[in-house]
């Protein structure tokens, strides 16, 4: 196929594009910033050049994953959000549509942090009795800023082109890949391996994990119509897991995985005192036939 990735420069479009390629893709990368795996220097915000792309190199799928992100919460105003995050899909998803294109499938990748209400995120120092659980059922969703509310926007953007176009598309709600620290690092007692180690229990997944979702997502959009799906590494916890993570946490991971305190001991490493939330990605295993690779066992199998 020949695919528009958005968002190419980014870590998951490093990682994504040479995957796409290696499958015998034509890939063409659409990146603000000039790199490696970006055969295109330019924005979706351009809808002259999105159409121009689209309609010149016959694209027939596309993988939207260009965003402005939490990040950029510090350094850009509301209104760069909405140009990107919104419009820019808007531009893609029009241009997808319109007549001459070959597009028959989108993959867009959202994120977990729509999901995140304040509420949540206040966690047992707000007052919460037990952590709670997360699937795509989840109502209503309270983004709690500016990057969740318009990838929410996006989100709905999608679905009504579905609804009006029957084109076909899967959103994928990624959690955390990033390699970058935690933007919150300095409230965190861990260091910043620990901490993306602990993550993998309940809300991360490794950036190969994201890119072959991303593919699978391809393959399965056509057969699928429309769908959203969390994206992470499968929880080892269980539902009735949930009071006992906010109240202490180590002592749920101790239950399923006996060994990790030793494994941790010998780094200097320890576990979060409480967990607010637990991402469920069956849905993902059950209806696209994906499971990521990479969970907590074999991070704490990997530690010397």
């Amino acid at each position: 196929m020949n695919i528009l990735v958005t968002g190419s420069s980014g870590w998951l479009g490093q990682t994504l594009v040479p995957r796409l390629v290696r499958d015998g893709h034509k890939v063409i990368g659409l990146d603000p910033e000039a790199g490696p795996t970006t055969s295109v220097v330019g924005s979706v915000v351009d809808r002259a050049l999105v159409h121009r792309l689209i309609q010149s190199e016959g694209i027939e799928a596309i993988v939207h994953a260009a965003a402005r992100h939490k990040p950029h919460i510090e350094t850009h105003d509301n209104s760069e959000f909405v140009a990107v995050n919104v419009q820019g899909t808007l531009n893609l998803l029009e241009e997808a549509v319109a007549p001459g294109s070959k597009v028959d499938r989108f993959v867009f990748t959202s994120t977990t942090s729509l999901m995140i209400s304040q509420e949540i995120r206040d966690g047992k120092a707000g007052g919460a009795k037990e952590a709670v659980w997360i699937d795509e059922t989840m109502t209503p969703l309270k983004p709690r800023n500016i990057y969740g509310v318009t990838k929410l926007a996006a989100e709905e953007l999608c679905r009504l082109f579905n609804h009006l176009h029957r084109l076909p598309v899967l959103v994928l709600r990624t959690s955390r890949f990033f390699p970058e620290e935690d933007d919150m690092a300095h409230a965190i007692a861990q260091s910043g391996e620990n901490t993306k180690a602990n993550e993998f229990l309940f809300r991360r997944l490794s950036v190969e994990d994201a890119a072959e979702a991303h593919v699978v997502a391809l393959a399965k959009a056509k057969d699928i119509g429309f769908d959203t799906f969390i994206v992470s590494a499968l929880t080892p916890f269980r539902r009735e897991d949930c009071r006992a993570l906010i109240a202490d946490a180590p002592s749920v991971v101790a239950r399923y995985f006996p060994d990790y305190r030793q494994r941790y001991d010998a780094r200097g490493w320890t576990m979060f005192d409480t967990v607010d939330r637990v991402y469920d990605s069956s849905k993902a295993a059950r209806v696209l036939g994906f499971t990521c690779r990479t969970n907590f066992r074999q991070v704490l199998d990997g530690l010397s």
